[in-house]
């Protein structure tokens, strides 16, 4: 059979959230190309699935981010969402919508949602000792404090659990503990917050769990909670804070882990409002529909225990299924920076296509949550072995014998027609393996199809036949059940290979391949011109991605601003005579100016006692001109003139700070005066 037998469902998809406050790597992409291959594959059998997703764009980091750019959170989130966008868009990742935790739909969501537990007790408010930034004069999230671990002694580490031995801890428990937001000792201070009381829902979840909704091991792992008794939830934040505020709580926000998930509602709200789509058909209480969330296995306490219990108890549907997958590993290792291997998906599609890399992760991919490798050797090896070698190999060794000599026409009959129907048999197996996600089952079983379509031609040998007088027939004959068993083969990878499907179609000339053609053979049917359909992957394009990223994350830790919140490592060491060639003198600012067009230059008038230097500042995001004009600073003296595409910069004046507004320039005492040698 090649029809799904179960009734048409509806199902609705995400992805977890990515973090409006960086660039999407490669690591991000095993769960979107995951996702994307189950939707494409539902898609492709009929059902009405739709997968939407949204930048998770609230926060204390995306707040201290924007500072430090000197630009407001929302131009911030404004330009990662662009740039998200893109690199999703380019590795064929088809969302239906992907929209942004920032919006109306997401505020108004999660106000209902607080509203609901509110009015049915399930909020508390009390108040509790936080650590405090009395420089900063904010409160401080947990990540936010770092310090020495008070079981191991490990230093560097976060105020909730010690990476090195796993301890997990209050700030409080630090030993020497650092705001990273200014470097200052954070105080114990008194603050009023809003807990969610999870413990009341322990019972429901214990049966939600047990109910099959997500994997076993999952289920195990969140059950060991329930020992100790399910703990409240902060759910608060105090100003200042990049979020939504909670309602009649004036400078208390929404913690960002409150309003993300309710983000997949919002986007899914958004493409309701403007296709049509019935929202309480998913998400009321009573919907029969599917939802169905793919996170990483980082997140799923927070999915499987706080996510569902908020649901239902604001009168909700709770997820459907919550799958769970493991992390990416290249080479064996984490991903590094100082070995070129922490891609980012920009830089890989600079260099290589797409297909390749979702190819990849599906024939590595299962319904499990175990870590899977980018072995970038076997990368380039199974790519061109695979797809190169066996599938579109087929096609390329049949459809130049069907152009040329018998004039771009198919046969009107298959050679084997038994041989065609092990192919289309095979399907429904695969699509067991592609609906329970175990891509990499479904692709042994695709590539084993692939072999035996070339072990055929190769027993038919069309290129001798040709030859031989009597044989035109037999060699169209063999060519069409090559094309046919090549059809069958792109069907069964479109949901990994969408741009290799499409360009198949173009050669097929056969309209949108669906898994419901697959025992529909093309016969007497005329084919378009073979074009190549996928090229190697060569070495020299690996070696490429490599350097790039290298260098990508040279150029990074140099355009740093420096501060306690930039993990920079500090540069190579110099040597005592190196530092002391650098001549800082005293300089009066006589005259400062905005530049045309330029973002954050001002140009300086220098005076250097008797000698005036033009020096062009990045500091424009700190100062106005007028009120710099007359104060003195420090300035490297001795730095060779740059020309910038505003004029000749004769020097560098000198400045500190974590960026944006607090930018401070070297100011000396008033006794100092220009020209003088600064020791």
């Amino acid at each position: 059979m090649t029809q799904d037998t179960h009734p048409a469902r509806k199902i609705l998809v995400t992805s977890a959230l990515p973090y409006a406050n960086g660039p999407i790597h490669l690591g991000h992409l095993v769960e979107y190309i995951q996702t994307d291959i189950w939707v494409r594959f539902q898609k492709m059998r009929g059902h009405a699935c739709y997968y939407v997703c949204a930048d998770d764009a609230h926060g204390t980091p995306i707040m201290l981010r924007a500072r430090q750019e000197g630009i407001e959170p929302e131009q911030l989130i404004e330009k990662t969402h662009a740039e998200h966008a893109a690199d999703f868009a380019d590795f064929n990742i088809r969302f239906d919508n992907y929209y942004t935790t920032h919006s109306d739909e997401n505020k108004d969501i999660a106000c209902t949602i607080y509203n609901r537990l509110k009015a049915d007790g399930h909020i508390d408010v009390r108040t509790v000792r936080q650590a405090y930034d009395p420089e900063a004069e904010m409160f401080l999230p947990d990540r936010f404090v770092k310090g020495t671990c008070p079981k191991c002694g490990a230093e560097d580490q976060y105020g909730d659990n010690c990476e090195a031995c796993g301890t997990t801890y209050s700030p409080t428990d630090l030993i020497n503990p650092k705001s990273a937001v200014s470097g200052a000792t954070p105080v114990e201070k008194d603050s009023e917050q809003f807990f969610f009381k999870l413990g009341d829902f322990q019972g429901f979840l214990e049966k939600w769990l047990d109910a099959g909704h997500t994997q076993t091991e999952i289920a195990n792992k969140q059950k060991e909670w329930f020992e100790e008794g399910l703990q409240d939830w902060d759910i608060s934040r105090n100003a200042p804070y990049w979020g939504f505020e909670i309602p009649d709580a004036p400078g208390k926000y929404f913690y960002v882990w409150m309003d993300a998930p309710m983000g997949y509602m919002a986007s899914f709200k958004n493409l309701c409002d403007r296709t049509g789509l019935d929202f309480d058909e998913f998400w009321g209480q009573d919907s029969k529909a599917q939802v169905v969330h793919f996170i990483g296995k980082d997140i799923a306490r927070f999915h499987t225990l706080f996510w569902p219990a908020v649901l239902h108890g604001a009168g909700f549907r709770t997820p459907s299924s919550v799958f769970c997958h493991g992390f990416l590993t290249v080479d064996g290792q984490k991903m590094s920076k100082s070995r070129g291997t922490f891609i980012m998906a920009r830089t890989y599609l600079d260099h290589l296509q797409p297909e390749y890399l979702r190819y990849y992760y599906a024939a590595k991919l299962s319904s499990g949550v175990d870590d899977i490798d980018l072995n970038l050797e076997d990368f380039q090896q199974r790519v061109n072995s695979d797809l190169v070698g066996k599938v579109v190999n087929i096609a390329s060794r049949c459809a130049g014998f069907i152009m040329k000599k018998f004039d771009g026409k198919l046969s009107s009959q298959l050679p084997s027609p038994s041989l065609q129907q092990e192919l289309v048999a095979a399907g429904e197996a695969i699509a067991e393996h592609f609906e329970h996600r175990e891509y990499s089952r479904a692709v042994r079983e695709i590539m084993a199809l692939a072999d035996r379509a070339n072990q055929y031609i190769d027993e038919q040998k069309p290129w001798a036949k040709i030859k031989e007088e009597g044989k035109e027939q037999e060699v169209h004959d063999t060519c069409t059940q090559g094309i046919n068993m090549f059809r069958v083969l792109v069907i069964y990878l479109k949901p990994i290979l969408p741009e290799l499907a499409q360009k198949s179609e173009d050669f097929l000339n056969c309209g949108e391949l669906s898994w419901q053609q697959l025992d529909q053979p093309l016969l007497d049917h005329a084919i378009s011109k073979f074009k190549p359909l996928m090229t190697r992957v060569e070495k020299e394009s690996i070696d490429k991605i490599i350097e790039a990223t290298k260098q990508h994350m040279a150029t990074q830790a140099k355009a740093a601003v420096t501060g306690p919140l930039v993990d920079e490592p500090i540069a190579a060491e110099i040597e005592f005579d190196d530092f002391a060639k650098i001549d800082l003198r005293i300089a009066r600012i006589v005259k400062a100016e905005h530049v045309e067009k330029a973002n954050k230059l001002l140009q300086l008038t220098l005076d250097l006692g008797g000698e005036t230097r033009n020096v062009f500042a990045g500091i424009k995001s700190a100062y106005e001109p007028k009120d710099l004009e007359g104060k003195l600073t420090v300035m490297v003296a001795n730095l060779k003139p740059r020309k910038m595409k505003f004029g000749m910069s004769e020097g560098m004046v000198l400045a500190a700070g974590p960026g944006g507004k607090d930018l401070w320039i070297l100011n000396p005492d008033d006794g100092a005066q220009p020209g003088m040698k600064v020791k």
